[in-house]
């Protein structure tokens, strides 16, 4: 896709259908963007943020929604997975509720996954569900967190456990936020990218390969294609199975062993992203002690995950509590560790039951080296 012009992907779910729109500059179009999907009697735009996000984007994003809204708020929390709790949640029900907002007024969820998933979860329970808008400003929201509609809090037993689906009205999703990305966070969402090219696009994974050095130099062509591919992906995914009974799974390559490694460090050693990235690594080793993958192709995982950035250490991990918290994830079944395994890079098996003995193993060895 050319960087300026606006591409639209559409999420189809009976009668609930919104767009993924793409287009560099679209953060200062964004007022008439919301109008046009929000309610006609909605009066009151609520952003929520963080103060980091919000000091870059707020002005902008403020000014456009004063041409189409009577009132603009902002409530701003903290930066970083462990605020994304009921606690403030509720902080954030006592503003809205302070602010006399409405049924049929709308949120905006300016920022990174957390703050998609925190508005997107008041915007849920907030009078049974009111509309919002996704407006991801991370790589790893634009290309995966903002799209799909999962919203959710953290529990201290566990990452997303209290939650609900609510499909956001438009993703609206402007490329120039990535110049102010963190060099860190770059890296971070490119283990999610590489997870999109393992599930289901082998020629995505092959460029992710071939142009490393432009993708991290932040080549605004490729950042752009990397972005409508993973959309398009999702998009197609969350169409035919919105509430995850089957194909949608997929999307959850490593993240059972990922989603585990965040909640025992209590989500403050590894990025979101990185942490997907050792987990990748472990289904990948699974897969390949169980017979579904080859040698060469469990290494060419490994290789293309690694050569994006060191992982943080692991070393000093608790392997008896990441295995406490995996059972205690919504992915498990029955009491069963689900997985998500490559058969090959572009296709993998979903739901399959892995032996604690072999997860034990393979984390053992990631902890060693």
């Amino acid at each position: 896709m050319l960087v300026d012009s606006l591409a639209e992907i559409e999420v189809s779910l009976s009668g609930r259908d919104y767009l993924i729109q793409v287009k560099s500059g679209l953060l200062e179009l964004l007022g008439e963007k919301v109008k046009a999907v929000a309610s006609p009697y909605s009066r009151k735009v609520v952003i929520i943020s963080n103060k980091k996000v919000f000091s870059l984007y707020g002005a902008k994003v403020i000014g456009s929604l004063n041409n189409y809204f009577e009132k603009t708020y902002s409530f701003l929390i903290n930066d970083g997975e462990k605020y994304k709790t009921l606690s403030t949640a509720e902080k954030i029900y006592g503003f809205l509720i302070e602010n006399k907002i409405e049924r049929h007024d709308i949120i905006i969820a300016l920022g990174g996954g957390v703050i998609g998933d925190l508005a997107g979860f008041a915007a849920a329970t907030y009078l049974r569900g009111i509309s919002y808008v996704q407006v991801p400003t991370s790589l790893l929201a634009q290309i995966d967190a903002a799209i799909g509609g999962k919203t959710a809090v953290n529990h201290p037993k566990g990452k997303n456990l209290i939650g609900a689906f609510h499909q956001p009205k438009l993703v609206a999703i402007d490329p120039i936020v990535l110049e102010t990305l963190p060099k860190r966070e770059l890296k971070s969402a490119m283990y999610e990218v590489i997870k999109y090219g393992v599930i289901a696009d082998k020629d995505l994974f092959y460029l992710l390969k071939k142009e490393r050095t432009k993708i991290l130099s932040r080549d605004k062509d490729l950042l752009s294609e990397i972005i409508f591919r993973c959309c398009n992906i999702k998009a197609g995914v969350v169409s035919r199975d919105e509430h995850e009974k089957g194909e949608r799974r997929i999307l959850n390559f490593g993240h059972t062993i990922g989603h585990a490694l965040e909640t025992v460090t209590n989500y403050r050693r590894f990025k979101h992203g990185e942490a997907v990235g050792y987990g990748m690594i472990a289904a990948s080793n699974i897969a390949r002690e169980l017979g579904f993958l080859t040698e060469a192709e469990r290494l060419e995982i490994e290789n293309l995950i690694i050569s994006y950035g060191l992982l943080p250490q692991i070393k000093n991990v608790n392997l008896e509590l990441v295995l406490q918290a995996m059972q205690q994830d919504k992915k498990s079944l029955a009491g069963q560790l689900i997985f998500v395994l490559p058969e090959q890079i572009g296709r993998v098996i979903i739901g399959e039951t892995v032996p604690v003995a072999l997860i034990y193993q393979v984390l053992e060895k990631l902890l060693i080296n």
